[in-house]
């Protein structure tokens, strides 16, 4: 760090990650711990993404959302699991200011990007569910594709503003980060210069997308459980109500976590239990998304069957 003036406020080259926890007992149990979690995720995910692609019976526009799902949640837990494994075993758990701020922007990136899919995924539902003799046509390739963009761009937009106005803050009082990545609210709470506007456009930001998710999502769901309830067979009701559980499970897992850490004054933030929301978010949830879907999912659990036995006979 390079300093400037009398207020102690530096140029930064570098920053440090303090991490979830400074009690050396626990580096080892941390470790196989998250190592065994990013395992699960990446083949987990990863795995689904291969498993939509060779079976033909997957091939609608539900399980392409869901490849979808399973690659942002592959790509934005590796940008966090690893560096923090790393930092877990190390001495050393500094970051370079680029390094920093390309895994703040990517994480921002895809976790946007993430929230916004689940909308899409919702009136994925709604549409099957509600109009199912229309599905195929209403959810063509063409749409789906300008649907999958859209969440994207959204993402990718978000996340490059504030990248942008955090790239202007020009001193920082501290380069200790107390947490285990580069998220926004730790580094614009270390900052010398005024980031009201800043924080100002988190919470307009986070809210915005929230609030036009949770729309969607509860609009989709409210015309979906009209339907199901209108259903006299009692089979499609277990089936229909079965596929939205999944989704559902994972909207109020992410949502809940995303809106507790960003939508709250900073007055009141308490960092370690942004730590655990976080944690939650960035790594166990990516975790959980492929397993929900798979073992809740008649359709995926039979695609697996049949993998295995082609795999088997060859």
């Amino acid at each position: 760090m390079v300093e400037i003036g009398d207020r102690n406020c530096t140029i930064v080259t570098e920053f440090i990650l303090l991490g979830l926890s400074d009690v050396p007992e626990l580096r080892v149990f941390l470790s196989l711990l998250f190592l065994l979690i990013y395992g699960v995720t990446v083949w987990g995910n990863l795995g689904m993404i291969a498993l939509i692609q060779v079976s033909p019976r997957l091939h609608t526009p539900m399980y392409f959302f869901l490849s979808h799902l399973s690659l942002v949640d592959f790509c934005y837990s590796t940008i966090i699991v690893p560096k923090m494994l790393v930092n877990i075993i190390n001495e050393d758990k500094s970051i370079s200011f680029l390094g920093c701020m390309v895994q703040f922007y990517l994480f921002c990136a895809y976790a946007g990007t993430e929230v916004c899919l689940l909308a899409v995924m919702a009136y994925d539902r709604f549409v099957a569910i509600c109009s199912p003799l229309l599905y195929m046509v209403t959810m063509s390739q063409t749409l789906r594709m300008v649907l999958v963009s859209s969440c994207y761009v959204c993402g990718t937009v978000c996340s490059l503003i504030h990248l942008c106005l955090t790239l202007e803050i020009p001193t920082y009082r501290s380069n200790v980060i107390n947490h285990f990545f580069c998220d926004l609210p730790p580094l614009l709470s270390l900052a010398c210069s005024d980031v009201s506007v800043n924080e100002l456009l988190v919470f307009i930001g986070a809210s915005f997308i929230e609030i036009i998710t949770t729309v969607i999502i509860l609009t989709s769901y409210l015309f979906i459980l009209i339907t199901i309830l209108r259903m006299r067979s009692a089979e499609g009701r277990r089936k229909a109500f079965s596929t939205c559980a999944s989704h559902l499970t994972t909207i109020v897992v992410l949502q809940g976590t995303l809106l507790f850490t960003y939508c709250q004054s900073s007055s009141g933030n308490n960092e370690d239990a942004d730590k655990v929301a976080t944690v939650f978010y960035t790594v166990v949830i990516p975790m959980l998304n492929p397993l929900i879907y798979s073992l809740r999912n008649k359709d995926v659990k039979e695609a697996l069957r049949r993998v295995v036995g082609s795999k088997r006979l060859s």
